[in-house]
This record gives C-alpha cells, sequence and structure tokens, in this order.
C-alpha cells in the first residue's frame, strides 16, 4: 500500500543563523561553504519531515550565488519539497541574509537538491505523493518536472 499523500506545507522548513567570524575569510565575507552546509541542513529537514524517513543527498542540481554575505548578517534558509517521485524528491532552498542593524534584506542564494529516502540498510524506499494546493506550489512542480526530465536524460559521468 503507497504511503498517504503529503502536501507541500507538512514539510517546509526555515532556519536561521548568525554568520560569525569563524565562518569567514579575513574580510569578514562569509565562505560559500558555510551557505552550502545550510542548504544542505534546511533541505535534509524538509525531504525528512516528507519521508518520515531517512534521507540522503543525492544531488545538488543547481546552485547560485547571488549576493554576498557579511559576518553579523542573519542568514536564513527557507526549504520546500517541489517534486516527488517514487523514491526521491526535489526540494528547493532560497537563501536570505539580513543585516540586523538596518533591517536590509538580500536574495543571497537559491539552490535544488535532490534526495533519496531510504530504510535503515540504505535501500530506496517509497515516498508518500506530494500535493501542491497553491498556483506556486503548482508553478514550482511542473518546473521540477522539467528539471527531473532534463536530468534523466543526461549522460552519466564515471
Amino acid at each position: 500500500m503507497p504511503p498517504e499523500a503529503k502536501t507541500v506545507a507538512v514539510s517546509k522548513t526555515v532556519m536561521s543563523r548568525t554568520m560569525l567570524p569563524s565562518d569567514a575569510n579575513p574580510y569578514g565575507n562569509v565562505h560559500g561553504g558555510e551557505v552550502m552546509k545550510l542548504i544542505d541542513a534546511v533541505a535534509g529537514a524538509a525531504a525528512t519531515r516528507h519521508a518520515r524517513a531517512r534521507v540522503v543527498t543525492a544531488r545538488i542540481d543547481e546552485l547560485s550565488f547571488l549576493a554576498p554575505v557579511y559576518v553579523g548578517h542573519l542568514v536564513t534558509a527557507k526549504a520546500s519539497v517541489n517534486h516527488v517521485g517514487r523514491t526521491s524528491m526535489e526540494v528547493g532552498v532560497r537563501v536570505e541574509a539580513e543585516d540586523m542593524l538596518t533591517g536590509t534584506v538580500v536574495h543571497v542564494a537559491s539552490a535544488y537538491l535532490v534526495f533519496v529516502a531510504t530504510d535503515e540498510g540504505g535501500r530506496p524506499v517509497p515516498l508518500p505523493p506530494l500535493v501542491a494546493e497553491t498556483d506556486d506550489e503548482r508553478r514550482r512542480m511542473k518546473a521540477a518536472e522539467k528539471r527531473r526530465s532534463l536530468r534523466l536524460h543526461r549522460p552519466r559521468t564515471s
């Protein structure tokens, strides 16, 4: 029996972190790897909430850095499941940085990650289908389906 369908809202996840000097280079620019780590963490949490199973990052399909992040910024990453296949799902993440002294918020990165749900032995397990309720969620699902199709038709590298 397949798992019961879940809405996008069920697994939406938000994480925030203040960037510290240890996260940056000597000039105060936060390392991209710190932002990537937050992206993977928030996407993994959203994927786990949807699957209610162990998940592993299978692919970072796209990651775009759009603006710098500086020490002292509050970085917030927002994740939601965009598309679900039989055992894998795409999670979209939007990252914003807030200068807490001025209140200025800037979109600094976006990413799409693919996760696979697994059992304790590392074997893929079926996922609950995804229900898109809003026009925005349906738009994201269609775009994710296109990205999935492109991924499946790409030649594999060894």
